[in-house]
């Protein structure tokens, strides 16, 4: 199992990516952070959820 957004997921041998499309995540404007650190944006396709993993996904939203 894995947490994302403080939500239970199933847990799928995926890199970061793949957890973001199995979601159906747009990858403009968001961050992501696995176990409380940042992903780059370049290493999405090589950076793999392990099992347990907590998965923060945080939109930009635009103000002041």
């Amino acid at each position: 199992m894995i947490r994302v957004n403080g939500e239970t997921e199933e847990f799928t041998d995926e890199s970061v990516a793949q957890l973001l499309h199995r979601l159906h995540v747009n990858g403009r404007g968001i961050a992501v952070a696995m176990n409380g650190d940042v992903v780059p944006r370049s290493q999405w396709d090589h950076a793999r959820v392990d099992d347990g993993a907590s998965i923060e996904i945080v939109t930009a939203a635009a103000g002041g």
